[in-house]
């Protein structure tokens, strides 16, 4: 796969990552690396990511998901990678459950 192909990921992130300003911290992150998709909070306690770009983008943006925000701490960080679909022009906070 090259670099420069435009993918997507859905990833589930684990650990302390609800009330500590994570959705916040991703999103900055996103907006930062140009990557679209959203981010929201799951009611079992975990964060879902949605996110498009290119290959480089969002290995970069997986990174700074396992990083996370500094009064977060992130166990673990699950990525399903999935076809790109150009579905977002943007990323966003979904706020709610």
């Amino acid at each position: 796969m090259e670099k420069s192909e435009n993918v997507a990921f859905l990833a589930t992130v684990s650990g302390l990552v609800q009330g500590v300003g994570f959705r916040y911290f991703a999103y900055r992150e996103a907006m930062a690396l140009g990557v679209q998709g959203y981010v929201k909070n799951l009611l079992n306690g975990q964060v879902e990511v949605f996110a498009e770009g290119s290959q480089t983008q969002l290995q970069r943006f997986i990174e700074i998901l396992n990083q996370g925000p500094r009064f977060g701490k992130v166990d673990q960080v699950d990525v399903e990678w999935r076809d790109y679909r150009g579905r977002y022009d943007t990323f966003f906070i979904e706020t709610g459950f």
